[in-house]
């Protein structure tokens, strides 16, 4: 019983030192949060990123870099940082890596977007800006009678080709990040004013499924033509994949088409 009490005793002991060392090291303004059990008690420091910004001002002899972290205490990296708050400062969580250091330090950043990006970090905000910024395709825009020519009064057919995902790949802050773009919706002008236009989430089909039709009243030369919404994902890696929150929409180059009027004429008896 008496070498029961006395191992308790120890345990305790033991935890308390780790716990007053790991509170110790806390520099004031810091937020500390533990978790574990008696034996395995760990705690975590999160710097604002004004504080970050401060620490590596104060160590220019080395060199730091961050990569996101999925929660508070996690080593485990994820390009869709935790999210964490600190003294009203709110941003996404980072780990703070040393000279190229494997082991990221003992505390762990709270930074916005801006100081994230500021500091070479993988955020959201900076995949978005990369799908805003590449180059996704047009959708061409077929026309049914073909040739350019359709007629006064007539379902005139329209339909596009582009209905699957397409993927790019980037590098950001040296991590490879690949970025697909799904088309989502079709914004159709069929040139003959605002008030003809149309969105589908339908792509339209070729003749005989007529699924996306307009009638021309008069004759002349119209130029319709098609934009597409493009919703996006991304992933870091070979990790898993992330929504991008906002869509992006690609105008689609416009073609000529004569709208013309049948006039019967008598070719034989």
């Amino acid at each position: 019983m008496r070498s029961l009490a006395r191992c308790v005793l120890v345990l305790l002991v033991c935890s308390l030192a780790l716990t007053w060392a790991s509170l110790a090291a806390a520099a004031p303004g810091e937020s500390c949060e533990g978790a574990g059990d008696l034996g395995a008690t760990h705690w975590r420091c999160i710097k604002s990123g004004s504080e970050t910004n401060g620490y590596i001002a104060e160590h220019s002899d080395h060199t730091y870099s961050i990569r996101p972290a999925c929660e508070i205490g996690g080593l485990a990296l994820c390009a869709e940082p935790g999210h964490c708050n600190i003294e009203g400062h709110e941003g996404s969580l980072f780990n703070v890596y040393e000279d190229g250091n494997p082991e990221p330090l003992a505390w762990q950043a709270c930074l916005t977007d801006d100081e994230a990006t500021h500091l070479g970090g993988i955020t959201p905000g900076a995949v978005e800006h990369a799908f805003e910024r590449l180059a996704w395709p047009a959708s061409p825009l077929i026309v049914q009678p073909p040739k350019g020519r359709t007629l006064v009064n007539f379902d005139t057919n329209f339909y596009t080709t582009n209905t699957t995902p397409t993927t790019q790949t980037v590098t950001l802050i040296g991590q490879a990040v690949t970025i697909e773009a799904t088309p989502t919706q079709y914004r159709w002008h069929f040139g003959s004013g605002a008030e003809g236009d149309l969105t589908t989430a339908d792509p339209g089909a070729a003749y005989p499924d007529l699924r996306v039709t307009y009638r021309y009243l008069r004759v002349g030369t119209v130029q319709p033509s098609v934009d597409t919404t493009y919703a996006g994902r991304y992933r870091v890696g070979n990790g898993p994949w992330h929504a991008i929150p906002n869509t992006l929409t690609v105008a689609g180059a416009p073609v000529d088409l004569q709208v013309v009027s049948a006039t019967p004429h008598l070719v034989g008896y």
